[in-house]
């Protein structure tokens, strides 16, 4: 069994807190640290952001966050760096990287996965690679014990989930609203009924993402969803931290949002 599916398994019904910031953010010597403080706060399984230049689907806020990162010059190698790092002191909490196709198609799938696996990862989820494309990265990730991880958004046809089903493993990330990260106007009842109809096809849990800001939006998605995704909130706190105090506010933060759903 695969630590995410260990996870959910340990959760029993309870609901997943998904936390995510971007590595290298505000600096690489303390990404390691802040992934120790989000699990201290009860994450269940960290969701890491693989540094981009050109993202499609982040929001403002972790594309500062992202900008960075990149000025430090952290790449792909430097996060499998970070996750082995963090792997040395923690054998249980599921990491997911979040990003994009290039740095992997750049390091080759099957060497991408075999490094990816020896530093601890467990699960990869590509912002832009859609289902139709994923054969190959697919393959070469589940040959290494990783789980594909797919986003759904609320114009995903029905044909398109039926495919994702296929690949999925681990968890589906359901996009909650039309729009990039940290975006606003989310609508709690249409999430709950776009979560029912993907039920009929997806057999994995659904995590639900973007435009979770608080405990109160946390909560009501934790009613119908089974893990709770925040991202640019997490990434407001560093930012608005200063490196002696980001770790500790991020603890807090994420305790808030864990007791919320709990």
């Amino acid at each position: 069994m695969s630590r995410i599916a260990a996870c959910f398994a340990a959760l029993a019904g309870k609901k997943a807190l998904i936390p995510f910031i971007t590595a290298g953010d505000p600096h690489p010597e303390q990404t390691v640290g802040l992934m120790h403080g989000l699990v201290e706060g009860g994450a269940d399984i960290i969701e890491l952001g693989v540094p981009f230049s050109d993202p499609m689907a982040d929001g403002p806020v972790i594309q500062r966050a992202s900008e960075r990162a990149l000025a430090h010059k952290v790449g792909l190698r430097h996060v499998l760096e970070m996750v082995a790092e963090f792997r040395k002191t923690n054998a249980t909490t599921p990491v997911v990287l979040m990003g994009y196709l290039n740095p992997l198609c750049a390091m080759g799938y099957a060497e991408f996965a075999k490094r990816a696996a020896a530093a601890g990862v467990d699960g990869m989820l590509t912002v832009d690679c859609p289902p139709e494309e994923a054969e190959e990265l697919a393959a070469a990730l589940q040959q290494e014990n990783i789980d594909p991880i797919f986003l759904l958004a609320p114009t995903t046809p029905a044909e398109r989930v039926a495919e994702i089903a296929r690949h999925a493993r681990g968890y589906v990330y359901y996009v909650s609203l039309k729009g990039v990260t940290g975006a606003g106007n989310l609508d709690i009842d249409d999430v709950a009924r776009k979560i029912a109809a993907l039920r009929q096809h997806i057999q994995v849990p659904i995590g639900v993402g973007f435009g979770i800001r608080d405990g109160a939006t946390a909560r009501a998605i934790a009613v119908t969803a089974d893990a709770v995704v925040v991202g640019s909130r997490l990434v407001q706190e560093i930012e608005a931290a200063t490196p002696e105090t980001a770790r500790e506010r991020l603890t807090s933060l994420v305790a808030e949002l864990k007791a919320a759903i709990s």
